[in-house]
């Protein structure tokens, strides 16, 4: 998941502000469609934010921390042997899990660049700035870009680097623009890079279903209020009016298709419209907006998104309970 450049204004949409017309045909268009859905970047203001946070540290919520366990342990080995120069982390945000890769690159004395890769320019900056008061002599070059687009880099990378994406943030994507993403970062290794990747697994023998659903049904309700944001910046950034308390949070496992699926349920009809004439939304009881996909791997899975996309799977490595993989590759 990644934070987007949504910009904030009190009391509702700005009325001295130029409607977002690329927001608002994303908006439309998605919620035309039969099964209605929006992109899960509209999460992510400052408050959608800020409540993701606080999922992270959810008891229920096992990715952030599983994966951070795996890093701790192999990072340490793995930039010892491999020796990266340079550290390319896309969809960085505040880079909490780069700074364990970024310490052993230290400690080992491997290299000392790190490229954060992110959608929201601020937000960056203020991350670089961090981590250059940090990291002494450090090398932070920071780039403002959506991965979900063209991968561009334009700082000269010395060689050996490696390229992340932690969180499981490709489980988002999902088919076919997971293998699109994949395939652009791999049109950025050489022989010699590496691609680091976390991805959260399918159930199995521990993992059961009930525990993965739980990680997106916590008791406290944070989850179900960082989905029904959403909605809340629609209302703002384009002033629709989305009753919240009309809508419900439900999440669930889709075996078929092996993901997570989130939805808003509306609790009875209703229609939403758009100012100055853009049209509305109608929602029938019980109708769903699908606001986010997040699809769960297995060895053969990542085997087969990796060989389409030109990477080759080189290293595998999950926890006790075999929750969460972190994989390192490379080039075909």
């Amino acid at each position: 998941m990644t934070d987007s450049l949504l910009a904030e204004t009190e009391g509702g949409v700005d009325a001295a502000r130029p409607p977002n017309e690329p927001m608002l045909a994303d908006v439309l268009s998605g919620l035309r469609l039969p099964q209605k859905e929006l992109s899960p970047k509209y999460f992510y203001d400052t408050n959608g934010s800020r409540l993701f946070e606080q999922i992270t540290r959810l008891d229920e919520y096992y990715p952030t921390r599983t994966e951070r366990s795996l890093l701790e342990q192999w990072m340490p080995i793995w930039v010892e042997e491999l020796r990266p120069a340079a550290l390319v982390e896309l969809g960085a945000g505040s880079a909490e899990k780069s700074r364990i890769i970024l310490d052993a690159m230290s400690a080992h004395e491997t290299g000392n660049l790190f490229v954060p890769v992110d959608v929201s320019g601020e937000f960056l900056h203020d991350t670089a700035e961090s981590l250059r008061a940090e990291y002494a002599g450090l090398r932070v070059e920071p780039e403002v870009a959506d991965i979900s687009g063209p991968l561009e880099i334009s700082v000269s990378l010395p060689k050996p680097s490696w390229l992340a994406l932690l969180g499981s943030t490709i489980g988002n994507f999902g088919p076919p623009s997971d293998e699109r993403l994949l395939s652009r970062v791999a049109c950025h290794l050489g022989p010699t890079d590496r691609f680091l990747m976390g991805a959260d697994l399918r159930p199995g023998r521990l993992k059961t279903v009930q525990r993965l659903e739980l990680a997106y049904n916590d008791a406290a309700g944070v989850t179900a209020e960082f989905n029904l944001n959403a909605l809340r910046v629609l209302n703002r950034e384009l002033g629709t009016d989305f009753d919240l308390g009309a809508f419900e949070h439900r999440a669930f496992y889709d075996a078929e298709h092996g993901r997570i699926e989130m939805h808003l349920d509306a609790r009875g009809e209703q229609v939403v419209t758009f100012p100055n004439g853009a049209g509305s939304i109608r929602f029938a009881d019980g109708e769903s907006i699908r606001t986010e996909i997040s699809c769960k791997y297995d060895r053969r899975t990542i085997d087969l998104l990796f060989s389409k996309a030109g990477l080759l799977l080189e290293r595998w490595v999950e926890d006790a309970q075999g929750f969460f993989a972190l994989i390192l590759a490379k080039t075909c």
